[in-house]
């Protein structure tokens, strides 16, 4: 249940630009809010006891029956499962959003007229009466309440974005449907202000190619050990509980709080895989659901770039071609083959000494990744900028002085100096909470080694050992097994890179009740909204509006 606390009354509408998605290749530049301490209560939300009226038993709510216990639109029917009770039943106080002076989401969230709220939920759901964490909760209002038709949840994926000053970005493409759905952004547990993580790593994301010999390949291993130790000394009292499920859950019981009999959802990337994984553990509670740019979800894990070598493979080949095209602007060469040379010389020149970018020395390991994440859009200002980031590498490779332009030195320094260290650890947290890694570091190397003969870019890329190995413990449930008939629109491009065509189809054949709607001939990660197609926008525009399906699996065309 819920209640509002007085706001200003500013309602000037703001527009931002969405959180950018890392879907793993085409990494996000997030920088997620630093962690408070874990055990304790601060205003980005923190663990606390369970709130009075929770029982002992458990409650995994995999099988729980549609509905909940508490509303204040709407009386579901049936009863929450065992000791959470009090979670789906609490009242939370809607309140201004923005934290602070320098808070320009929040900011831009109270002028556009949304409200913020904390939502208690169990940091163990086995343990309901235990610890506690706050999950960070906004929410846009309807326009039009009069035809409002429920609340839409927004993901962004990553997995460990931020979702809360989604709904800003969201309204913009929404379309006719905007005014009628209350938009709702939800921080994930132990992302952004929902008791967020920080594993103090040295780096933003743990990515990173093996490198050309075994000694590289040993350097990278002790890098990644490193980074799962960072994570066990500062947080491991709750990394078991960073998983998908759970945060699966915390939905269930925001949906509840929200007052709502069942939830509309859109999510990107890993958000299409939590969408996923929700209807499995809640069959009943959606409405129209979207899932944009999904993968295999019998892939995810500690390996999802396995499997993405031949599309990153072809989206490099056409951007050479369009490299070729605009020589006389940057200058890596007069024919794709003499892109692709150019590329290779830089591949080879890293592995042979760091390249120096500024203040920053790419090496052998990160110069793959940059690749892999460049080739990700075929979109023109998107290739303009990677075709500068390739002309600045090529200088580098040639030991001339290098000034980077302000998009590569941002990302540098999220990858070099740890500017992005809590998003690197969060993403971690949940990607090895859901699934066990192999611990050999020869099982990696002899993966890295057969992948080199047909991928020897990506291969040793998308092979190489990560964090997983060496993380505490195991762990404590299986992964979700997906196979259920709930309506929802699947939207994929053809050439993904980081969740290919492939593994959309996939979910399309196991979601039964699901249509697939496809971009053809794109590159791109992140479709409705984001990539500026009419046909997908107003196809999935008019779903959300009329809640009826395609007939088919239909297609648009760049």
């Amino acid at each position: 249940m819920t209640t509002r606390k007085p706001k200003g009354t500013n309602t000037e509408k703001v527009s931002r630009g969405r959180a950018r998605r890392l879907g793993l290749p085409a990494a996000a530049l997030v920088l997620a809010v630093s962690a408070t301490a874990a055990g304790t209560t601060a205003s980005t939300g923190g663990t606390r006891t369970a709130p009075p009226g929770t029982t002992a038993s458990v409650g995994d709510t995999r099988t729980a029956p549609a509905g909940t216990a508490a509303s204040t639109a709407a009386t579901p029917r049936a009863a929450p499962a065992a000791g959470l009770a009090a979670y789906y039943g609490q009242h939370v106080t809607w309140t201004d959003c923005r934290q602070g002076p320098d808070d320009e989401a929040g900011g831009a969230l109270d002028r556009a007229g949304a409200d913020c709220a904390r939502v208690t939920v169990p940091l163990d759901y086995g343990r309901p009466t235990g610890r506690t964490i706050e999950i960070a909760v906004s929410r846009l209002p309807a326009a039009d309440p009069a035809r409002r038709i429920g609340s839409l949840v927004l993901n962004p994926g990553g997995p460990a974005e931020a979702a809360l000053d989604m709904p800003l970005a969201t309204r913009a493409y929404l379309g006719g449907a905007a005014a009628r759905y209350d938009l709702i952004g939800v921080d994930p547990r132990f992302v952004g202000r929902s008791a967020p993580i920080d594993c103090d790593w040295p780096t933003g994301i743990w990515i990173r190619s093996a490198g050309t010999g075994r000694a590289a390949f040993d350097r990278q291993a002790a890098f990644q050990k490193d980074l799962a130790e960072r994570c066990a000394r500062r947080h491991g009292d709750v990394l078991p509980h960073a998983t998908t499920r759970n945060t699966a859950r915390d939905m269930d019981v925001v949906r509840a709080v929200l007052g709502e009999r069942r939830i509309s959802y859109l999510g990107y990337s890993y958000g299409a895989y939590l969408g996923a994984v929700y209807t499995q553990m809640f069959p009943g509670r959606t409405d129209r659901v979207v899932l944009d740019s999904a993968a295999d979800p019998r892939r995810w894990g500690a390996g999802p770039w396995l499997g993405t070598e031949p599309a990153a493979e072809r989206a490099l080949r056409a951007w050479a071609s369009w490299a070729a095209d605009r020589h006389s602007a940057h200058h890596l060469g007069g024919s794709r083959a003499e892109v692709l040379a150019t590329v290779g010389r830089i591949v080879r020149a890293a592995g042979r000494q760091p390249l120096r970018v500024g203040a920053h020395e790419v090496d052998e390991h990160v110069v793959p990744y940059l690749i892999m994440r460049g080739v990700g859009s075929d979109r023109e200002e998107n290739r303009a900028a990677f075709s500068g980031m390739v002309t600045a590498l090529d200088r580098a490779a040639r030991r001339l002085p290098v000034t980077p332009t302000p998009e590569l030195e941002e990302l540098l320094r999220f990858l070099l100096d740890g500017a992005g260290s809590p998003y690197g650890g969060q993403a971690a947290a949940i990607v090895c909470g859901d699934t066990a890694a192999p611990r050999d570091p020869d099982t990696y190397w002899r993966e890295i080694q057969d992948s080199r003969q047909s991928h020897p870019l990506f291969g040793p890329l998308t092979h190489n050992i990560a964090p997983c190995a060496f993380w505490p413990g195991s762990p404590g449930e299986a992964p979700t097994e997906i196979a259920n008939g709930t309506p929802a629109l699947i939207v994929s491009t053809t050439g993904d890179t980081a969740t290919t065509y492939r593994g959309s189809r996939a979910l399309h054949r196991l979601l039964t009740g699901s249509r697939l709607l496809t971009l053809d001939g794109a590159i791109g990660h992140g479709v409705y909204g984001t990539y500026g197609n009419a046909c997908v926008d107003r196809t999935v525009n008019a779903y959300l509006v009329s809640g009826d399906l395609p007939e088919g699996d239909p297609t648009c065309r760049t």
